[in-house]
């Protein structure tokens, strides 16, 4: 898996030829390539962490589901989501069609090494369960779908099942990566994605995020 501070809150160059995925931030708008995202501005994390909604506690789960967040989207052919985020992030992949069949994943989360597509999670950085409570059970399934299969910002990342597993739902205050290496890059990206999607954070969640942070250096 490439370096992790490449991930972005703009769009970079093509990364699969006729791939084509829908554009998150804006739901029924004109499909687009996927691509791999430029770099981020140094201390963009910190300034957008400052602006972030805190809620004194978090949203209910009443009336939520994963089929409200529809994935994996086509992106075109015979792929998927799964599969452009298989290929973006892992090295030496083949395809059939465009379907990934074979390749070798470093997991971000734990350092895992992968040599199967089938051994490997497509983790939503911001838990699909955890948008919900701090806002999105107030969006439409369109603009949660677009959530689900964001390919423009840091929220889809190959990882090992077990580091998913381990996850589920929790925010920065209660789970963190296994490999601290990895603390700096998962707080900007948590930021990232709860920014642009203008999501709530809890106190405790921003003092874990802003902790995160310090082992940028």
């Amino acid at each position: 898996m490439p370096p992790r501070n490449w991930l972005p809150l703009f769009l970079a160059a093509t990364l699969l030829t006729g791939c084509q995925t829908v554009d998150a931030g804006s739901p029924g708008a004109t499909t687009k390539p996927a691509t791999k995202p430029a770099p981020k501005p140094s201390g963009n994390a910190s300034a957008l962490l400052t602006k972030l909604t805190v809620v004194t506690k978090t949203g209910t789960m009443a009336g939520y589901s994963r089929e409200k967040f529809p994935h994996w989207d086509s992106t075109g052919k015979n792929c998927d989501t799964r599969d452009s985020v298989l290929e973006r992030d892992g090295t030496k992949v083949k395809t059939s069609g465009c379907n990934v069949v074979a390749g070798t994943w470093k997991s971000f989360y734990d350092g895992a090494l992968l040599n199967s597509p089938t051994k490997v999670d497509i983790d939503h950085t911001v838990p699909l369960a955890n948008a919900w409570r701090s806002g999105a059970n107030k969006w439409t399934t369109a603009q949660r779908e677009a959530f689900a299969n964001d390919l423009d910002r840091p929220q889809l990342l190959a990882v090992s099942a077990t580091s998913n597993r381990s996850k589920g739902d929790q925010d920065p205050s209660t789970w963190k990566p296994p490999a601290k290496d990895a603390w700096c890059a998962y707080a900007e990206d948590w930021i990232t994605v709860k920014s642009y999607y203008k999501l709530t954070v809890t106190q405790k969640e921003k003092d874990a995020l802003t902790d995160m942070l310090e082992t940028c250096g």
